[in-house]
């Protein structure tokens, strides 16, 4: 009797649902596939893949019945069938093993979880994957549930806006189509970089962080750890912070001799990021136009040389660029060079301000103030929490807060400190912090915007 190679028309359907939702971004609002998958109406919690583990009894029975009719690897389905199992298969692996994954990221070091790696070869194996993909999902799986860790638990607040971040910054390490990147562009990032836009104070080093720390790390060549640890391949620097004589030194490295009190050779940042690296420049705005024209090179060429040397070398990894300056104030009088701008803005993602976001959800006050306070006072952070409380609701209800989640956080040390919080005059704002401008930035970073009135030409 020839065995049977294909799915039938409900299979197919339901599995066809199931790759179209746990494929798509997981921070998306759209819950009516997991409702259908489930049988049951599913709660807005901000993040679909909270509920992945909900599908499984379904997914576990299906593949049941299909395993009884001798379809249970994949080289048992027809060609029509191959691809919609091949992502079936891995998702079903991934979600078993999720947990397990998960208690490797607080561990600051590269583990040597050989037992994990093992029975997950095993696993991957009787699916039919072979050998030589094996340990590439292997790394894929322990990136997904990185970045899922570090875009969502990370990062504070359940507001529209912050879903909407979430969404972005999950683009941002594996673009809008999931299956894509995990078949062709896992390792080809490298040359996208990421622009954050946003006033001071909105978290665009946590955003950047998140990002840097969900990339690529592979399985060693045993087979039997991660290449490296989570933070290894995040380097970050604040350029603002550092003097104009020593930028390019700090980037790009100098050689012994170079310079006054360049008593030996100094490694710049872009060679301490590796191929799976991302490298963070905070304040890019502040550079000068002559380190500009240098980054602009690496940027185009990928290859830099310390300053002092000719000798080329090569940056293989992804940069993410921030500044809280407005564009048509950085690209207009600014002194930002404008070719610049287009090789770094691949992607833009703008940060919510904190007005924004409780204008969206004013309930996302409190979970911001426990977090902080979680933070600044630990064990006594539940004990604070209802002064602190009491004398932000003193506030005037319009209050816009300028210094957005940084001014929260030295509200509520002023606020332990002295009973109470009165907010320094400022000068008035102007650019990212008033309205038309804030609907500006968002207009381009949606691409409504065309080059004259991007460039505020």
């Amino acid at each position: 009797m020839t065995k049977q190679r294909h799915l039938s028309a409900d299979e197919r359907g339901f599995f066809g649902l199931l790759c179209e939702t746990v494929y798509a971004n997981p921070f998306g609002a759209d819950m009516g596939g997991l409702a259908r998958l489930v049988g049951e109406a599913v709660t807005d919690t901000g993040s679909q893949a909270s509920h992945y583990h909900r599908l499984m009894p379904a997914i576990d029975q299906r593949m049941s019945a299909l395993a009884g009719r001798g379809l249970a690897r994949l080289e048992d389905f027809a060609d029509e069938d191959l691809q919609l199992m091949r992502r079936v298969f891995l998702f079903h692996c991934y979600q078993r093993f999720a947990e397990r994954f998960d208690a490797l990221i607080g561990q600051p070091s590269a583990s040597r979880p050989r037992r994990l790696l093992a029975e997950l070869d095993d696993a991957l194996a009787d699916y039919g994957f072979a050998n030589a993909e094996r340990r590439r999902w292997a790394a894929l799986y322990f990136q997904l549930r990185r970045a899922y860790f570090f875009i969502d638990e990370a990062l504070v607040g359940r507001s529209t806006p912050m879903r909407g971040l979430r969404q972005a910054l999950w683009n941002s390490v594996f673009t809008a189509d999931l299956a894509t990147y995990a078949l062709l562009l896992w390792e080809r990032l490298q040359d996208f970089p990421t622009l954050l836009l946003g006033e001071t104070g909105t978290g665009k080093g946590s955003a950047a962080a998140a990002i840097g720390r969900s990339g690529v790390i592979l399985v060693n060549a045993s087979g039997d750890a991660f290449e490296r640890g989570i933070d290894a391949g995040f380097v970050a620097t604040n350029l603002s912070a550092l003097s104009e004589s020593l930028i390019e030194s700090e980037l790009f490295g100098h050689r012994k001799g170079a310079f006054t009190g360049a008593v030996d050779h100094h490694e710049g940042l872009f060679a301490r990021c590796d191929a799976h690296g991302t490298l963070f420049l905070d304040e890019i705005g502040d550079l000068s136009i002559a380190v500009q024209t240098k980054l602009l090179r690496l940027l185009q060429e990928r290859t830099f040389a310390p300053v002092g040397s000719h000798e080329e070398r090569r940056f293989a990894g992804r940069v993410v660029a921030a500044t809280n300056r407005p564009l048509a104030e950085l690209l207009g009088d600014g002194g930002f060079r404008r070719d610049l701008f287009y090789r770094l803005s691949a992607n833009i993602i703008i940060l919510p301000t904190l007005r924004e976001r409780l204008a969206a959800s004013p309930a996302e006050l409190g979970e911001l103030v426990d977090a902080l306070l979680s933070r600044l006072a630990g064990e006594a952070a539940a004990a604070l929490r209802e002064p602190v409380m009491g004398a932000l609701d003193r506030l005037p209800a319009d209050y816009t807060w300028p210094g957005n989640v940084r001014e929260l956080e030295q509200a509520i040390r002023r606020i332990i400190l002295t009973g109470r919080y009165k907010p320094n005059p400022l000068p008035q704002q102007t650019g990212s912090g008033s309205t038309g401008n804030d609907t500006w930035l968002n207009d381009a970073a949606r691409g409504r915007l065309d080059a004259p009135a991007l460039l505020g030409g």
